[in-house]
């Protein structure tokens, strides 16, 4: 028997697809190192296999969101430089410095916690000074840059830091041509060039996430981010397929169909009876449903293939189940329903379920919850065998 076959759903993860991605980035990246972003637990593909996988195409850094996803990756043995950008008052400071993580700094607060950790931990800490350049989110004003800069280098003096990085992040990337990504490379030249002036001597400085590095090259610096480009889905699908791209989505979704029975014209599917049968027909239940990240936006509109045929959701997804109507088609118990994927059996895409759902395709991917099983696999791009 299959090794898959008696699981309900099953999210498989092409490891050889990411390294391949990951070659494709770099190659992009005109000579500046690479991050791999794999917070999020990877994007809902799982972090530590996939940060193994991007270190062996040749990522030189590791990233995260929380200092824990980052300790997370120590634990699990990963080496190398690994930076986390989402700090709260109280935060693990010390166990990042003792671990070797470098740290986001966007404001005082954070400074004097990191500096006060690092005296305790008796080790300066791995300090980067992110600066807000137009994002509005988290981030150093221009206004209150020359005080955390100050700051900052007093603590370098004095031996409870190292500022290893100048760093910002972009709001609209995703729209080339967009006038605030050249004023914010602007602002980020001149914040960059005010902390260097005033002795800053970053490892690396940088802006660019994924849909920068395929489309900003300017932006480059020393190292890109890349976050959803690395799992093989397009960041800007109005300029272009992942295949355009050069890149293959890693994660497929599928279900095993769990019944399949006939039904008169005229029977409601489903709750509220948004759908509703014109013919005698065929159903197929498919068992997932919103529980497992399945969009419940996406009702009535979700794409599935199932029996070799593109089929949508009828009706409402619940929790745990939706159905499909198999137009009279034979299908039996068991078989796959592929949600998305590569496409490799015609089967949607991450992109055509966010369109169904009205959103991205990252919190397609993102969204697929902890009841489904990763399986890993290593495809013919590397010749390896099969793993989970």
């Amino acid at each position: 028997m299959n090794e898959t076959a008696s699981l309900r759903a099953r999210a498989e993860i092409d490891l050889a697809a990411l390294r391949a991605n990951v070659r494709v980035l770099r190659a992009r990246a005109s000579g500046a190192q690479l991050m791999a972003v794999v917070k999020s637990d990877a994007y809902g593909h799982g972090a530590v296999p996939c940060a193994r996988a991007a270190l062996e195409a040749g990522a030189t850094w590791l990233g995260t969101a929380t200092p824990q996803e980052a300790l997370a990756l120590r634990a699990a043995g990963l080496g190398g430089r690994v930076m986390c950008w989402l700090w709260t008052p109280g935060g693990p400071w010390r166990e990042a410095i003792e671990a070797d993580v470098d740290v986001s700094v966007s404001g005082m607060w954070a400074l004097r916690e990191v500096t006060a950790a690092a005296t305790v931990a008796g080790r300066p800490a791995r300090v980067q000074l992110k600066a807000d350049t137009g994002l509005g989110r988290n981030g150093c004003q221009p206004a209150d840059w020359p005080e955390l800069v100050a700051a900052a280098r007093a603590a370098e003096e004095a031996g409870t830091v190292r500022i290893t990085g100048l760093w910002s992040h972009f709001a609209c990337a995703d729209e080339p041509g967009h006038p605030s990504i050249a004023a914010q490379l602007d602002v980020f030249r001149d914040m960059v060039a005010y902390a260097e002036k005033a002795g800053a001597a970053p490892e690396v400085r940088h802006i660019a996430n994924s849909p920068a590095t395929l489309t900003v090259p300017e932006s480059h610096f020393d190292l890109v981010r890349t976050g959803i480009a690395m799992y093989g889905i397009s960041p800007s699908p109005e300029l272009g397929t992942p295949a355009d791209f050069g890149l293959r989505p890693v994660m497929t979704l599928v279900a095993s169909v769990a019944l399949v029975k006939q039904v008169p014209a005229g029977h409601g599917i489903s709750y509220g009876h948004h759908y509703t049968t014109s013919r005698e027909t065929t159903l197929g239940l498919v068992p997932v449903g919103y529980a497992d990240g399945i969009p419940r936006h996406a009702s009535g509109r979700g794409p599935v293939l199932v029996g070799g045929v593109r089929r949508t959701v009828a009706g409402r997804v619940a929790m745990d189940q939706f159905v499909v109507d198999l137009a009279g088609d034979v299908v039996e118990e068991g078989s796959d329903a592929v949600l998305f994927g590569p496409g490799d059996r015609g089967e949607p895409s991450a992109e055509d379920w966010a369109r169904a759902a009205d959103t991205i395709a990252y919190e397609i991917v993102t969204r697929i919850g902890g009841r489904v099983p990763r399986v890993y696999r290593d495809g013919t791009a590397d010749g390896k065998s099969a793993g989970s």
